[in-house]
Formats: structure tokens, sequence, C-alpha cells
């Protein structure tokens, strides 16, 4: 079915057809293998330098610091378990927060089973850690600090500076998962001093199954693959030119745009944030107000947090597409609470009664206006059923 209104843009995004365009000449006329010698594999390997060194350009690094991926998922993977396993002789404790992706949650998990140390530093109920007390978790055996940029399920945006400042000082890598904040908000790799960091493409309106790991040069990684030694020796895999060349333009757009769309989308998100308390009493709103990604809400509705699995079903069936938390944990088959949302104080209860609001470059007023309309109605009729 196709949706009449998408609003879970931090789950993917629509490519935009400027970034199809740029893809085009490269799904059929440019196929050829960046390793092969013939004139072929040296078409795809320019294109491949030229595209690697772009993506460089935009963020304020050099070209041999950029590592294609799959996407974020395995460019954190890397980030974490490559540092840990290179670094193993210096030290086996790693410093994460609590409210991390699972991609990088799970992969603390199992080094813990290879012997590592992990910390999971708490939140405040706005979603932020304490720099101060980060900085005293760290000690002589640190080897790692990630910290993620921007969360997905509740958008609230760390002081990765302040942070990126402590670790430098500490002489401690620092990691930041970006796949949320990248191309939304200004984010500078040096004054953040940033060893890694994740980027993907399906965030920003590129094609899915792409994205990078930043690593400063000098950075003591091992890879997770091994094969033919592209990227460096540290990714072997033939490289996806095409969605390669989408990545790229996608995030030239976003940078671009990014003032001018960042201003639209908070003002889309504060008619929406007035829309909802005008129309609901028992309003709660997860995450800060302010200090959150531009197009990104995540709130609850007391008494209805119950129904909030029905109720998005209900609303997709009148054309709102919308998400009830991170998209990725609904793989989940346990059925557990959100972590992010319990660890910024929410209960088992309401931490399942999160709807998450996404918006993104294609969101119009119109749309929000209809979501509004619609979740009253969708709440109404729900109310209706379950007062008897």
């Amino acid at each position: 079915m196709k949706q009449a209104v998408y609003l879970d843009n931090a789950a993917t995004t629509a490519i935009d057809k400027r970034v199809l365009e740029a893809m085009t000449p490269y799904l059929a006329g440019c196929y050829g293998n960046a390793s092969s010698l013939h004139s072929f594999g040296t078409e795809a390997k320019e294109v491949l330098d030229l595209e690697r060194t772009r993506l460089a350009k935009l963020i304020g690094v050099q070209s041999g610091e950029i590592f294609f991926t799959s996407g974020g998922t395995e460019a954190n993977n890397l980030a974490l378990k490559g540092i840990a396993f290179a670094n193993r002789k210096k030290g086996n404790h790693i410093i994460v927060s609590s409210i991390e992706h699972d991609c990088i949650l799970n992969s603390c998990k199992w080094l813990e089973e290879q012997g590592f140390f992990v910390t999971y530093l708490p939140v405040d109920h706005t979603g932020l850690i304490d720099p101060e007390f980060l900085n005293r978790c760290i000690n002589p055996k640190t080897i790692l600090v990630s910290v993620m940029h921007a969360n997905n399920e509740i958008g609230t945006i760390q002081l990765i500076n302040e942070i990126g400042n402590i670790c430098n000082n500490r002489n401690v890598y620092f990691h930041t998962d970006a796949c949320q904040s990248f191309g939304k908000i200004p984010l500078d790799v040096n004054n953040s001093h940033l060893s890694l960091m994740t980027l993907n493409s399906h965030k920003i309106y590129g094609p899915k199954g792409v994205g990078a790991l930043y690593i400063r040069k000098g950075i003591n990684i091992a890879p997770l693959l091994h094969g033919g030694g592209q990227e460096g020796g540290l990714r072997s895999s033939t490289e996806n030119i095409c969605g390669i060349v989408g990545f790229v333009k996608a995030a030239e757009l976003c940078i671009k745009e990014m003032r001018e769309e960042g201003i639209r989308e908070t003002s889309l998100r504060k008619n929406l944030v007035a829309g909802l308390q005008e129309k609901f009493n028992g309003l709660y709103i997860n995450g800060p107000l302010e200090n959150r990604l531009p197009g990104h809400l995540s709130f609850g509705i007391h008494g209805m947090e119950g129904e909030t699995i029905r109720l998005l079903l209900l609303l997709d069936e009148m054309g709102i597409a919308v998400s009830a938390g991170s998209a990725c944990s609904s793989n989940d088959k346990t059925n557990h609470a959100s972590h992010v949302l319990q660890a910024i104080g929410l209960n088992q209860f309401e931490a399942r009664g999160a709807i998450r609001i996404s918006m993104g470059r294609f969101t119009t007023k119109a749309d929000i206006d209809t979501f509004l309309k619609s979740l009253e109605l969708t709440v109404s009729r729900l109310n209706t059923i379950y007062s008897h």
C-alpha cells in the first residue's frame, strides 16, 4: 500500500530523485570491479576514488580516512570490535552510553563474552550523558568511548565536543554513531576530536546497503572481514560503486541544504507539538523539547500506552506511517520495552507506549495536519472501544 503520509524518516528515507539520477549511469554502464586491472576495472576505480575524495571533503578529512561499508551496523561493529581487538594489549575497557543503537549494545555484550569490560553510562531525563561522569569512568585500561551524536528514538543531541575534549585529554579513542545526525545538524570532526565516525546512506535520502566509517589516520584498528583487501585492507568485499555514488550525492545535497531544511523541519515539529498539546490532555514528550533533531518527536498519551501497536496499525490503515520507537527494535521477539525510554526514567508500560514521528525533506505542513486529525480520530475510537 502506498502511504499517504510518511512520518518514519528516522527508520529510512525515500531516495531523492536527484540521487537516483546520479546513480542511474552506474546501474549498468559502469559495472567493472574496482580491483580489476582492465579498463572496466580502472573506470570503476576512478569513480570510487573520486567519490571517496568528495565525501572526505564534505566532512573535512583526508580521503584515505574514509572506508565504505554496507551501512551503519557494519561500520559500528567494525569500530567497536576493530578497536577492541587491535588494542587489547593496551587495555580491555570500553565506555558507551546506555542509549546507544542495538548494534552498539549487542557488540558490547559480545565483547564482554570475549573478556572485555564495558561501562554503560547513564543519562538524565532528556537523554544526555554527564561528561564529568564519563571523565571519572575513564581508567588506564580504557581504550574506547562510543557515544552516538543524536539518538534514534528520542532525538537527543549529545555534547560531543565536550566528550571529545575529555577523550583527547585522556588519550582515549572517541567514536560516534552519526547515522541519525549526519546531514541534518552541524558536525565538526576536528572540534569534536573524533577518532572514528559512523555514517550511512539510507537516512539521508540515499540508497540502502551503503555507509562509511571515518577512521582518523594512525588509529590502530583490526578488520572484521578478511578477503581481497579492499578498502585499505579494512573491509574486504567488492565495492558497491552505484550505491557509493548515490550515498555521496545524497550527502552533498544534505550538507548544502542543511540550514534551510533544519529551519523548515523545526517549524513543522513545533506545529506538531502545539497541535498535540491542544488535542490531548495526557500528552507527554520523551526527551528534550529543544536539544533534539529538527524533525524528530517522541511522545506518549497517558492512558493509551497499552494500545500503541493497535493505534499504529489503525493509522496505517488510514495511510499514516509512524513508528513505535526504533524500527530496528521491531525485530526483538522478546517484546522488551525500549531501553532508551527506560534509561530516561519511563517505566516499562510507558516505555512501550511511545510514538515516534520523524519528518523529512518531503514532509509538508499538510502531512502534519492530516496526522493530527487522524490521530485524534483513532484515539477517540480506541477510547470508545475500551470505555465499555
